[in-house]
């Protein structure tokens, strides 16, 4: 069974930074295309970024510049560090493993505003 549990959201400032981590569940982590998506209030889930099982990474123009996507294969960990937030990067984010496309966790809220 695939298991994917996001966590560090929060409430942060305009400006601010937040880092972001997935526990990714089984050995097939090691080898799968992940990435990170998120879905604000009213509107349909959005791409953010994914990196390959080389470290190949890809951004949406969204983000680019400000975040940055990097995967532990020790730790079976996905992360997402986010910089210059804006009131716009208010979602929920989820982490994705491409070899499971139909499976979502439960994602950690990122809320910012004064």
């Amino acid at each position: 069974q695939v298991q994917l549990v996001e966590s560090g959201g929060g409430l942060v400032q305009p400006g601010g930074s937040l880092r972001l981590s997935c526990a990714a569940s089984g050995s097939i982590f090691s080898f799968a295309l992940m990435g990170w998506y998120r879905q604000a209030p009213g509107k349909e889930r959005e791409f953010i970024a994914t990196i390959s099982s080389t470290g190949s990474t890809n951004y949406a123009d969204s983000v680019k510049g400000r975040f940055t996507i990097s995967r532990d294969g020790a730790k079976n960990t996905l992360y997402l560090q986010m910089n210059s937030l804006k009131p716009e990067d208010t979602a929920v984010y989820y982490c994705k493993n491409f070899n499971y496309p139909d499976y979502w966790g439960q994602g950690t809220q990122v809320t910012v505003s004064s």
